[in-house]
């Protein structure tokens, strides 16, 4: 038959009670899971920093002016049937997760699709020929187009436009017409 030595358990539950958290354990704790996780960020966002440096660098060295013909515009995930298969086994997967703005466009002979800015995304115009600059599949920029005017422009944008013109230039404008 077996026996307990019921006094070993007792001690065991002494122990337990002994072990006590207070408060400033605790903070401590929190304070040092902060520092690292803000160490971390801090490294990882740096890393990010210079490899869109390096990105935009080259960007803008292999920039070249084309007029394209713009056949479509849409905001989706890629898929094979956008890009060729080469182009589309180099994307990250989580690139191929996250919906891009993507332009379909006639370049010369070729019907490809172009990736662009959400920017430059916003004044393109389907069905219409404009002059733009591409970096490889990357439309970087609208040339002969100034970004800011075409920027939509919110209600309070719109109102103020209307009070910053100065009314009697505005009647003079009215009474040549």
């Amino acid at each position: 038959m077996l026996q307990y030595n019921v006094p070993v358990l007792r001690d065991i539950a002494d122990r337990r009670s002994e072990f006590k958290v207070s408060a400033s354990d605790i903070f401590i704790i929190v304070a040092v899971v902060l520092v690292i996780a803000i160490f971390a960020i801090y490294k990882l966002s740096s890393r990010n920093y210079k490899r869109s440096i390096e990105a935009q660098d080259f960007i803008n060295a292999n920039k070249q002016v084309a007029s394209i013909y713009v056949i479509d515009k849409k905001y989706a995930k890629p898929t094979e049937n956008d890009f060729n298969r080469q182009v589309f086994e180099q994307f990250t997967n989580s690139v191929k997760r996250r919906k891009m703005c993507m332009v379909r466009a006639k370049v010369g002979p070729q019907i490809v699709t172009l990736i662009t800015e959400k920017n430059v995304y916003d004044i393109i115009v389907p069905k219409k020929t404009i002059k733009v600059e591409l970096s490889g599949l990357f439309l970087v920029n609208v040339v002969g187009v100034n970004l800011a005017d075409k920027k939509k422009k919110s209600l309070r944008e719109r109102a103020s436009l209307f009070t910053k013109a100065d009314p009697k230039k505005e009647a003079e404008k009215i009474a040549k017409k």
